[in-house]
């Protein structure tokens, strides 16, 4: 019995959903119940039976009602599991907390949850074994971490504990007194915010509060409940945003109670664990924010040793205390010292480079004691960081990439600060010495050493493209760069990209532009190979859609290469080469100097229809001079659909009829997209068996910025609908096919599927996921598929023939799966008759008026369920008769369903 419920708890652990296909929840659940009553099972399958409630809380207990149920039971079995079994014990501990906090038990206060409560007090105060070998402590430690779980999802539920819980921390002599301070704190924060959302809450409140008074306390506890949700939410940090937003509990100066308990656990906070300590001083420190009456001075004795600390979650938690407090609790020598330390601590050899980038970022989002700024979250600088203080963290060569553009970054808005607005920099300004120049010999190196590279010259443009004398010098270098290591062609376009896109009133990304075409358009062509050529016809591609950049050197480097180049560069046939020299081609059409540039590039494109060596590209150049020579500007622009321009570069906009010249178009094309939203549903069809698919005609707005326009027009090709089983209850359907869906035309009439992939009119295919239909027993019913010229009669007669066939003795192979079954209720007659009006009219064999109702339901693909309803003196009969004996259960259900619903409406309509 061990080693199966091993077998199915595992199984269970690696898929729930395909493990409970072969039964449900509720079976699972109650086998699993009756498994840890039974004395027999030893205690270590037990302890492994536990585990599915622990972690699939929601899945075994669907509602509050069996989550309530199964705590209940839980209870039942920790009272007479003996005391020796420790680990049983606490495991069961945990699986009664997952089970009422996930279904919301905890939050509506239910029975199970005062009850379970009130037993996890107990053990947490049960010291019974202090002289023995210390197992009861294990268990007092799992009852307070379910404690703090309780509190922690449902704040304000031990605020009546208080008290209790200080005495318990203070008697606490063993290393659960860590457990019992964090719980202590955890509990003392929540209430103390309970009381700020109280109306007139004030002084003596908290004075009760702390000295166990729950009635003075809590007086209006009835009307207010458990905290909201949203209060939850708010409880998450109170110090991280502006102080202001704090709310406040005004006590005046009578908090010497307070001020007691704060002491108390600010003298013991140097025996916890430093992750604990960080935990208890954030949370003391929202305490203090919330109660003014007690001065932030209450941390001076903890100051020196927090300033001294090497734990990272420590010296956070005091930067969160000087966000919070500022200059009432540090002074001036205490932020600049705190500053020098974190500069420090950010180059120490010792830390690892993570510690190394949270000490930077917190230089740069330091909390100062009178800030200048309004402190929106932007990265800024303190005001104590001066050039010689950061000089300390100019970047080397010897450092990883991610440490040298932080330093970078840092030391930008240093001298930004310090020289920028004079257009000067110092002599040791970091971007003009050796990390540029070190970053520059790494492009011979790993993509890491480029990638920093480019960045670094994205950071210095970012803070300095104003200063046109580095400026031009860095583009001087960069173009001297591509002449040397052709191959960083899709770096640089990047980055001109993005300097475009993060600095649109600089012109830097057009000068760059400029100064590398003339790079290109000027190099000798006898040192020019295939590789190179590639990547010069990718960069004057990217040239060609700035508006602004004349194209006449252009044309002209591409006519010496066909002219000049040697003949098998061109006769091979290449066709990414070609395609190449097609981009280009097909920007300057729409380019906006296009007149000029006529005669020139015409004769590049009928050089290219006539000597290229590939068909495809001849037939594309052919095309382009024909538009070329013959369309006037306006209708040129509206075959080669581009829209509009932004800033002069062209957009691209496809369309079945757009001409794609390079095979970076075909990617998009050919790869399955996915949606953001469903854009199309299926619904089940009212006068038919079947299911109908159809376009979701929400107009809503955001949606329309989500999907492309092509897709809210709901003019879609080619769907293809797939369903994905998630339970074995049907047989598995195979993909359907539906060739357009307009619309403004009817809704095609197809099977049920869950998802679609489906071609719009631009040519792009679409992964859509739909909503999930949910198929019940009732709606695979259909009638019997007989020849639309037999009457009633011939349809009696295959029932009858059915009907005895299943009924019959033979013991043939093929009746094997044949049964019957007798299901019996109370009806009135007028509530019989209104059943069979409403659920089997479209299956009814017999006529409606006779005394005994014959049904006949098919299922596809080939089961029948017959039923003979007749009512009798004590109650009405349902005889039902199948070839398919898995059916009845199904069969039971659904006549249980219909009749229950039907006489409570006649209950209804009698009251």
């Amino acid at each position: 019995m061990a080693a199966n419920w091993a077998e199915r708890i595992s199984v269970f652990s690696s898929s729930p959903s395909r493990f409970l296909c072969g039964t449900t929840a509720e079976a699972f659940l109650a086998e699993l119940l009756r498994e840890l009553r039974d004395d027999r099972a030893s205690y270590s399958v037990k302890v492994l039976l536990l585990s599915p409630i622990c972690e699939y809380p929601t899945l075994l207990c669907p509602s509050d009602s069996v989550g309530e149920e199964t705590a209940l039971e839980l209870m039942s079995v920790f009272a007479q599991c003996p005391s020796k079994y420790v680990q049983f014990r606490c495991q069961l501990l945990l699986a009664l907390t997952s089970a009422l906090i996930c279904t919301s038990c905890v939050s509506n206060q239910s029975r199970a949850s005062q009850d379970f409560l009130d037993l996890l007090l107990q053990v947490a105060q049960d010291t019974s074994d202090l002289q023995g070998d210390g197992a009861l402590r294990y268990l007092r430690a799992a009852a307070c971490d379910c404690l703090r779980e309780l509190e922690a999802c449902s704040p304000g539920l031990l605020s009546q504990h208080l008290e209790l819980l200080g005495g318990l921390r203070q008697r606490e002599g063993s290393r659960l007194h860590q457990a019992y301070a964090g719980l202590h704190t955890l509990v003392l924060r929540n209430s103390v915010y309970q009381l700020t959302q109280e109306a007139g809450a004030g002084a003596e409140h908290l004075k009760a509060l702390l000295g166990g008074n729950t009635t003075v306390a809590w007086e209006a506890e009835q009307d207010s409940g458990l905290m909201k949700h949203k209060d939850s939410a708010l409880l998450a940090s109170l110090i991280l945003g502006p102080m202001g937003t704090v709310p406040t509990l005004q006590t005046g100066s009578d908090s010497k109670e307070l001020r007691s308990v704060l002491s108390s656990l600010l003298e013991e906070s140097y025996l916890l664990t430093p992750m604990c300590q960080a935990s208890l001083l954030y949370r003391l420190t929202e305490v203090v924010a919330m109660v003014p009456g007690v001065p932030p001075s209450v941390f001076r004795a903890q100051l020196l040793r927090l300033l001294g600390t090497s734990e990272v979650c420590l010296l956070h938690a005091t930067l969160l205390m000087k966000c919070a407090f500022t200059d009432s609790l540090f002074s001036a020598e205490d932020e600049a010292f705190i500053l020098k330390r974190l500069v420090v601590l950010s180059q120490h050899p010792l830390l690892s480079t993570p510690e190394k980038l949270l000490y930077m970022d917190c230089i740069l989002h330091f909390p100062e004691n009178r800030p200048i700024g309004c402190g929106d979250g932007d990265e800024t600088l303190p005001v104590l960081l001066t050039p010689r203080l950061a000089s300390a963290l100019l970047p080397t060569v010897l450092n990883d990439s991610a440490t040298m553009l932080a330093r970078l970054n840092l030391l930008s808005l240093v001298y930004l600060e310090e020289g920028g607005g004079r257009g000067e920099f110092r002599a040791g300004l970091p971007l003009r010495t050796p990390e540029l120049a070190a970053a520059h010999r790494g492009t011979r190196g790993s993509r890491e050493m480029v990638v920093t590279f480019f960045r670094a010259t994205f950071l210095f443009l970012f803070y300095f493209s104003h200063l046109e004398r580095f400026a031009n010098r860095l583009l001087e270098k960069l173009c001297t760069l591509y002449f040397s290591h052709t191959h960083l062609a899709p770096q640089l376009i990047n980055l001109a990209d993005q300097t475009q896109e993060k600095l649109p009133e600089s012109n830097w990304a057009l000068r760059l532009l400029r100064a590398l075409q003339g790079v290109i358009t000027e190099a000798p062509l006898a040192q020019l190979n295939s590789q190179d050529l590639s990547q010069h016809l990718k960069m004057l591609a990217r040239v060609a859609e700035e508006g602004e950049v004349p194209q006449q050197s252009t044309l002209s480097f591409l006519s010496r290469i066909l002219t000049q180049s040697p003949a098998s560069l061109f006769m091979s046939g290449d066709w990414r080469l070609g395609n190449s020299l097609l981009g280009i081609c097909r920007r300057l059409l729409d380019h906006p100097s296009l007149d000029s540039l006529l005669i020139p590039q015409a004769d590049i494109l009928q050089h290219l229809a006539c000597s290229y060596g590939d068909t495809d590209i001849q037939d594309h150049a052919r095309l382009y001079y024909t538009l070329l020579t013959t369309l006037s500007r306006e209708k040129l622009v509206s075959v080669l659909a581009q829209g509009l321009t932004e800033g002069g570069r062209q957009v691209k906009k496809r369309t079945l009829s757009s001409i794609m010249a390079d095979s970076e178009g075909l990617t998009s094309t050919l790869s399955i997209h996915h949606t953001e939203e469903a854009i199309i549903k299926l619904v089940e069809a009212q006068s038919e068996q079947q299911e109908a698919i159809q376009s979701d005609v929400d107009s809503d707005q955001n949606q329309t910025e989500n999907c492309p326009n092509t897709l809210t027009a709901y003019r879609l090709f080619s769907i293809r609908l797939h369903f994905t089983l998630t339970d074995n209850h049907y047989e598995e359907l195979s993909d359907i096919s539906v060739p357009c869906l307009f619309r403004e035309r009817p809704a095609p009439i197809v099977k049920l599927r869950l998802n679609a992939i489906f071609t719009t009119q631009d040519g792009l295919s679409w992964l859509t996921v739909l909503p999930d239909i949910h198929v019940a027993f009732q709606q695979t019913f259909l009638p019997p598929p007989v020849p639309p010229a037999w009457g009633r009669g011939n349809t009696l007669s295959l029932f009858e023939s059915l009907w005895d066939e299943i009924n019959s003795e033979s013991g043939e192979e093929d009746l094997q799966d044949c049964a019957t079954s007798l299901f019996c209720c109370q009806l009135e007659e007028d509530a019989l008759v209104a059943l069979v009006k409403e659920h089997f009219l479209p299956f009814l064999i017999s006529k409606f008026d006779e005394e005994e109702t014959k049904v006949l339901f098919f299922l596809p693909p080939q089961s029948h369920v017959l039923l003979e309803v007749k009512s009798e003196e004590d109650a009405v009969h349902f005889k039902i008769a199948t070839d398919d004996w898995q059916l009845l259960p199904h069969i039971s259900s659904y006549l249980l369903t219909i009749t229950t619903s039907q006489k409570n409406l006649r209950a209804d309509c009698e009251a």
